[in-house]
């Protein structure tokens, strides 16, 4: 297809996206990326934050916790150390992962530590406002 890449999503549990994709928006550690077919090849880390991808004229959210995107002209591939689709994250579930990530941010021994945990403190307060 024209104008699509390969995508793909995976968490240790599952794969939870891959299919062609129109465009990606991913947190990546430098900031906001948003990929469309054609992209110069990029490794990156991701901090915690919504990936939305649209495949098919669908959008897709889900939450990563941190992860890697590797992307080239043709594919991203996305490795999540977690990761939820939006329909997954009520209250319960961003409560939990708020008060691990408010651990891990009193726990951290150096400045990158700290700078994931407070981002990951920040989306999933964000994020706790619109749980149902």
């Amino acid at each position: 297809m024209a104008g699509t890449f390969k995508f793909e999503l995976v968490s240790p549990e599952r794969i939870l996206i891959s299919g062609d994709a129109e465009q990606a928006v991913l947190p990546g550690s430098e900031g906001q990326m948003t990929i469309f077919a054609g992209h110069a090849p990029v490794v990156t880390t991701l901090r915690p934050g919504m990936i939305e991808v649209a495949i098919g004229g669908a959008s897709k959210k889900i939450f990563v916790k941190s992860g890697f995107a590797e992307i080239d002209a043709e594919r991203v591939t996305v490795l999540a150390e977690k990761a939820y689709e939006a329909g997954e994250l009520d209250a319960a579930r961003v409560a939990e992962e708020l008060r691990t990530a408010e651990a891990e941010l009193a726990d951290a021994k150096d400045d990158e530590a700290m700078l994931m945990a407070a981002s990951a403190v920040e989306q999933l307060r964000a994020l706790g406002g619109k749980a149902a």
